[in-house]
């Protein structure tokens, strides 16, 4: 350090003190609506401030199966043509030929999701039909249909058969039952109860989407091997997070064909805008959506299909949330004349009037945003830590946090009895607490009992390392020259990295390799904390000590001894 130069112009203590004033405006200042405001930002966990937790799991299987591609066009086409004649010609890996007695167009072959078709005329008045489709579509569309699920086709390495992931609760003894009629089955030892690895991270993501708009607190997430998920839910009630995270949220639009019956038009998936939820007409509240180019046309399709552009009384159009109705009404005529045209894409859901209704568009709109769950989730397990419990952790948490800085105050003046050892050693480690905590409000970390001990471990090995700094520089007993000063420094920190090193290598595995958020959380704080001290804290505080010091370069700080 330059002589001229005080400490305090150094860069590394402009660096220590920037980076105090910037967590501690990270700590207490917000800005929301146009305006700054004062107040803590920081987030505490479940068992810190309150709230509810569940345990789910997710419905799901996954499996290898076998069944007669042939089968299952034949039966498919007999009850989509009303034909009980039906009759297979050919099949190949890449397409299945069959006969109907019924006249039929490739447009009506093609709606029903089995392939591109090619139809030609039979002599007899009937229609021969060439579908482009394998084996492997055919029995995903299958299962698709007999159970009304989702199931995903996982293609596997040449010559083995792919995996079907089922999204919904189903036994294997079940499976074979809905695969008798086509000659199918579950192959031997393929059956597992689990979903994928993918759909369990969309779900959680889905799941996080969901809860966190009701609640300012973050909602932590942790996957449990394949199959479960614990859910955290600061500050929110458990009938609360019960209510959002055991609901699907599947949205389905759905238009009357004849009588009582309706047939499925499309999901929510093909929605890509939700509006707010507001009053549409008188008291009722309603939540608008836009279609993606996708759902448009299949709306125009199904409305073209039967008959509802030109008799719209006739075919409502149904909206279910999770089965459950929220919007029943005809076919607008404007829209019923305008569809045929061109796609609408913006419609509206209405729920009704007054609180109830307004509730039940908040809830709508929740599940709009967030998508469907790729699967349902049941409940396992659940808890709730009331507030007052946490607020009294909280004040434990921060009464232990104090004693340990008395007591390290304690032992550092015992060791050096001199304020400008003592003084800069502790101010350098609350320092170092400071930029942690604003380091978790940059970086959405909790304060948990787990990243509380990470903090306090922190302080410990911060101290250790200061300590190590003044023993280093003061090893005579008194302030060196500069030349001999720079060299003890560098000895000091030689120390210091290779044990910050040392500290990093144990907690990689934490965050790399454990489910579990605590022990992340745990271990993301220690990391931070280290990486700030050794080049943060740590050089300002070799910069601050020097400088306090040189005034007094002949002055024993410690015994030689």
């Amino acid at each position: 350090m330059n002589e001229e130069e005080p400490f305090y112009h150094n860069w590394r203590v402009l660096l220590l003190v920037f980076a105090i004033l910037g967590s501690i405006a990270a700590i207490t200042v917000s800005y929301s609506n146009g305006q700054f405001n004062i107040g803590s930002n920081l987030k505490y966990g479940l068992d810190l401030d309150g709230g509810s937790w569940l345990q789910v799991q997710l419905q799901g299987a996954v499996t290898q199966i076998d069944a007669d591609p042939g089968k299952i066009v034949q039966i498919g086409f007999s009850k989509l043509l009303d034909d009980p004649n039906v009759k297979i010609e050919e099949v190949s890996a890449g397409s299945v030929s069959f006969m109907t007695s019924k006249a039929t167009t490739q447009k009506t072959i093609d709606s029903f999701g089995f392939g591109t078709s090619t139809v030609s005329s039979a002599p007899d008045g009937g229609t021969r039909v060439k579908l482009q489709t394998n084996k492997y579509f055919l029995i995903q569309k299958y299962l698709r249909d007999s159970l009304n699920a989702d199931v995903k086709l996982i293609l596997g390495s040449p010559g083995r058969p792919p995996t079907y992931e089922i999204r919904k609760a189903v036994t294997e003894d079940s499976l074979n039952d809905i695969l008798k009629p086509v000659d199918g089955k579950v192959l031997p030892k393929t059956f597992e109860e689990r979903v994928t690895p993918e759909t369990r991270d969309e779900t959680a993501k889905r799941l996080a989407d969901k809860l966190n708009p009701i609640s300012f607190k973050q909602i932590t997430i942790t996957p449990i091997g394949d199959n479960y998920l614990l859910i955290d839910l600061p500050g929110v009630s458990i009938e609360e997070a019960r209510k959002l995270s055991l609901t699907p949220g599947k949205f389905e639009i759905r238009i009357q064909v004849k009588g009582n019956e309706t047939d499925h038009v499309l999901y929510g998936d093909q929605i890509v805008g939700v509006g707010v939820p507001q009053k549409e007409k008188g008291d009722a509240w309603g939540v608008s959506f836009e279609l993606n180019d996708e759902g448009a046309k299949a709306l125009r399709d199904a409305a073209i299909q039967y008959g509802a552009v030109t008799n719209p009384g006739a075919h409502y159009l149904s909206m279910y949330l999770d089965d459950k109705l929220v919007f029943d009404a005809p076919l607008a005529s404007d829209l019923a004349k305008n569809i045929q045209n061109i796609p609408v894409k913006n419609m509206v859901a209405t729920t009704g009037a007054g609180n109830v209704g307004q509730e039940k568009a908040k809830e709508l709109q929740l599940h709009l945003r967030a998508g469907a769950l790729p699967v349902h989730v049941k409940e396992v397990g659940s808890g709730e830590v009331p507030a007052p419990l946490g607020q009294k952790f909280k004040e434990q948490v921060a009464i232990a946090g104090l004693i340990a800085l008395i007591l390290v105050a304690i032992v550092v003046a015992l060791r050096y009895k001199q304020p400008n050892i003592v003084i800069p050693m502790l101010s350098t480690s609350f320092s170092e607490v400071i930029i942690i905590l604003g380091f978790a409000v940059l970086f959405g970390l909790q304060l948990d009992l787990a990243t509380i001990a990470g903090i306090i471990a922190v302080i410990g090995t911060g101290v250790d390392h200061l300590i190590i700094i003044t023993d280093e520089v003061l090893a005579g007993g008194a302030l060196p020259p500069d030349k001999v000063y720079k060299s003890r420094i560098s000895k000091a920190f030689a120390i210091i990295f290779a044990a910050a090193a040392t500290v990093l290598v144990a907690m990689l595995p934490l965050i790399l390799f454990m489910d579990s958020n605590a022990l992340r959380g745990f271990a993301e704080i220690t990391i931070a904390g280290v990486l700030i001290g050794v080049f943060i804290a740590r050089p300002a505080y070799a910069v601050i000590i020097q400088g306090m010091l040189v005034e007094e370069p002949d002055r024993k700080f410690v015994d030689e001894d």
